[in-house]
Formats: C-alpha cells, structure tokens, sequence
C-alpha cells in the first residue's frame, strides 16, 4: 500500500463510537469536502442535514436497520439532491453526485480523527419516507444516503480489498469470471 493514498486505506466503516460529540469545525471541514466532489455539470445538486441533537440520532437510528450505532456517534449527515438542480433533472445523476459528495465525507473523515459509517437510504422507499417525514424533507429533495460520524470506540487498521480477478484487461474473458 502506496502511503500518500494513506487516506484512502483508513476509509473503513466504522460502527462502534465513543460517543464524544462532533464539533462544528468538524462538520464545517467534512461538508467542505463533500462540496470538493465531482458533479456532473458542474449542477451540485446536493443538500445536507446536520444532525446533533442525541435525540434525532435515537430517532434515526430505529428508522435505519443498518443504523443502530447512530445512537452513539458524534454526529450524522444526511446527504439529499435536489431533483430541480440536478443535470438533466435525473435521477441517476443525482444520485452519482451524491454519492461523490458522501465518499468524500468518508474520506475526509479519519484525516481529523473519526470513522463514519455510510447508511444507504435510496432506493428504499420506507426509509426515504420515514426521514422525509422526520425532518420535513420537500419531495422533490431526495435522502440519498447518510454518513455516521464520530470517534471510533476502537483502533481502526488501514487495509485495501484489492481483488485480481475483478479486473479486466481491455475485454471481458470467460477467465475473468
């Protein structure tokens, strides 16, 4: 493993949290990266919902089934796009663009310190309901996924799953699969 694509190894999904709040400088700097990704069309159709507050947190947590350790992270994003921003009014880029902004956030994450976990919500029509109506989301403003956030209760070990036999060398060939 390469050390300048360091931050790239410590991306790792983490689900188990000290509890320890998110600082606003931390949500300031993650948000930022989230901006700094691509979009296409240069739309940046995304929109975030910050939360804090322990209760909402509680909440979000029995809306996700994949989200339990929301009720002891330091904090959440909720990354959304604007169907009326997006290129072409898609879907499907609205979506890629989103994903982006939200990698970025992972990323971005242990270089101050965290872990975060990613949360898929799209396509999931419960889920998209149930955080719509939680946080008054207007319906042409689409929860793509959501970011965990917080001090990791445990060391976290780099590590890349680099895997040969996905990779294809200029076509597909029966080997391959």
């Amino acid at each position: 493993m390469k050390k300048e694509l360091d931050y790239i190894w410590r991306r790792r999904s983490v689900r188990a949290f000290d509890g320890q709040p998110l600082t606003e400088e931390h949500f300031c700097e993650l948000l930022e990266a989230a901006m700094a990704a691509p979009s296409a069309r240069h739309c940046d159709p995304w929109e975030f919902i910050v939360v804090r507050n322990s209760g909402q947190l509680q909440k979000m947590a029995e809306l996700l089934p994949n989200g339990p350790a929301l009720a002891s992270c330091g904090g959440a994003i909720i990354v959304c796009g604007d169907l009326n921003k997006a290129y072409m009014n898609s879907l499907s880029y609205l979506l890629q663009d989103c994903s982006a902004a939200l990698e970025n956030i992972l990323l971005a994450a242990p270089g101050l310190g965290l872990g975060g976990c990613w949360l898929g919500i799209h396509p999931r029509e419960e889920r998209i309901n149930a955080l719509r109506e939680m946080f008054s989301i207007p319906e042409h403003i689409i929860p793509a996924g959501a970011c965990m956030l917080g001090y990791p209760a445990t060391e976290i070990t780099p590590r890349t799953r680099f895997d040969k036999s996905s990779i294809h060398d200029g076509i597909w060939t029966k080997e391959s699969n």
